[in-house]
């Protein structure tokens, strides 16, 4: 990509693509808040403003005037660097401003951010501009998520679009593909963008071990339901049995059995669960569950990155059995943006892939993406490995 035009082309785009996730919505869709992982679409539409305005125009648009001095606190995520901020969980009370200020705050910003890079900039600008792109494609997923969480809680269970297509049908045949013993490097390489997390490149010994060339789909899932899978104990991490049982767990999110029917809801609203997409909304807990029931287990992020050449992927993020550690002499970035991935270290697990959700041209070989193992309103499945 070359800097100026076609960065900021990147950039107009993408703005104009996280305005059209939100265009099915009513405007009472836009302030909801179920859950505290959840934020509503309002947020995310200032949030991702609220970036370019900070990390760009304040400190590098000579003449630059913020759009509302309040908006900091109230669409700052979790930068203790840049101040104080609402609480997460109190986002869903955020009345005013209207939905009508944000579109007008995105408006002024994005002209903002449009007019500075209408002249060549220092180097350092055009990466942040890169950064805060990606960083609104990171959001573009979640509102998505984020917006079948608000519906698929609503006790009408209303459709967002008939035209998301959330549920793709494998046809090709299972396979078990074999991966050799040995050294293998692993990073990101190349001068294309990453996160910092990606960064470090470094080898890794790996014992030899197989790899399925399928995600598990729904019809293995439900027989691993029907099979008792969650009423048994000894599939389960201790805390994972915890969590199934205080939480009553029974199936992946969305499902609903009716009259002995398994159904799923979807941005097309509910339907019956489709038997060969691969299963999605699972936690790290299923997915271990499942795959102990299999005599299987989940690929490291280490071994998923070796063989993802040899399989499709990009489905689901697909849970892997490593823990989110920094690579090899990962540093921080100095100042706010230190803030974006380190911090996070810890308490989490590393998904691969992309999924369904994932914006075009935000997904590689080596992304890190990383929740804790009990969230599941991603889209998030498993690929079965097993050791030779």
């Amino acid at each position: 990509m070359t800097l100026t035009d076609s960065l900021l082309d990147f950039f107009l785009e993408t703005r104009e693509h996280t305005e059209t996730i939100c265009s099915p919505l009513e405007i009472e869709d836009y302030v909801v808040q179920p859950i505290v992982d959840v934020s509503p679409p309002k947020w995310h539409l200032g949030h991702t403003t609220w970036f370019f305005e900070e990390f760009i125009l304040k400190t590098h648009a000579k003449g630059y005037q913020v759009f509302n001095d309040d908006f900091s606190f109230v669409f700052n995520s979790y930068y203790e660097t840049i101040g104080k901020r609402v609480v997460r969980s109190d986002r869903g009370n955020l009345s005013r401003p209207s939905v009508e200020g944000v579109y007008t705050y995105r408006t002024h910003v994005t002209q903002a951010i449009k007019e500075l890079f209408s002249s060549p900039q220092a180097n350092e600008l055009y990466l942040l501009l890169e950064i805060g792109i990606h960083h609104e494609k990171q959001h573009q997923e979640l509102l998505l998520t984020d917006i079948k969480y608000i519906l698929g809680n609503n006790p009408l269970l209303p459709s967002y679009s008939d035209s998301f297509e959330e549920h793709p049908i494998a046809t090709d045949p299972q396979e078990w593909i074999p991966i050799d013993e040995g050294i293998y490097e692993i990073g990101h390489a190349s001068d294309s963008f990453c996160y910092d997390n990606e960064l470090g490149r470094h080898k890794v010994y790996l014992h030899p071990f197989e790899i399925s060339s399928k995600l598990v789909n729904n019809l293995e899932f439900i027989a691993f339901i029907e099979a008792g899978g969650y009423q048994r104990f000894d599939l389960w991490h201790a805390e994972g049995w915890d969590w199934v049982n205080q939480n009553q767990i029974s199936a992946p999110l969305y499902w609903h059995l009716i009259d002995g029917i398994w159904y799923n809801y979807t941005l097309n609203g509910l339907q019956k669960v489709t038997p060969d997409a691969p299963v999605t909304h699972i936690s790290y807990f299923e997915a271990f569950a499942f795959a102990q029931w299999k005599g299987c287990r989940l690929a490291t992020e280490f071994e998923w990155e070796a063989a993802q050449s040899a399989f499709n992927w990009g489905q689901r993020w697909e849970w892997t059995e490593s823990a989110y550690l920094p690579y090899p002499n990962y540093k921080k970035a100095d100042g706010a943006l230190g803030e974006y991935n380190g911090k996070f270290m810890v308490n989490q697990k590393v998904l691969r892939g992309g999924s369904v959700a994932t914006p075009i041209r935000h997904t590689r070989p080596t992304y890190r993406n990383f929740f804790q193992t009990h969230l599941r309103w991603q889209y998030t499945g498993l690929r079965l490995a097993r050791n030779i």
